[in-house]
């Protein structure tokens, strides 16, 4: 495996680790929390605007590196 492939599986399994801690904080699966974000529903409590934020951009940038093409691990 090339050190790219395992940076990106490193960002990717990092960024899986701050979205689980985003939804177990919050009780909502990313997809649904993301999907409600780009519908421009608003937080609950100003309090959470920042971690909301931060939240959606985790979100997309694994769903970036789920696009990144990478190599057989076999090869």
């Amino acid at each position: 495996m090339s050190t790219d492939t395992c940076l990106v599986w490193t960002d990717i399994h990092a960024l899986e680790e701050d979205m689980r801690a985003f939804e177990r904080e919050y009780g909502i699966r990313s997809e649904t929390f993301y999907a409600a974000y780009m519908n421009g529903e608003e937080p609950g409590d100003d309090r959470w605007v920042l971690d909301f934020g931060e939240w959606a951009s985790v979100y997309r940038t694994w769903l970036a590196r789920q696009q990144t093409p990478l190599q057989s691990v076999d090869t």
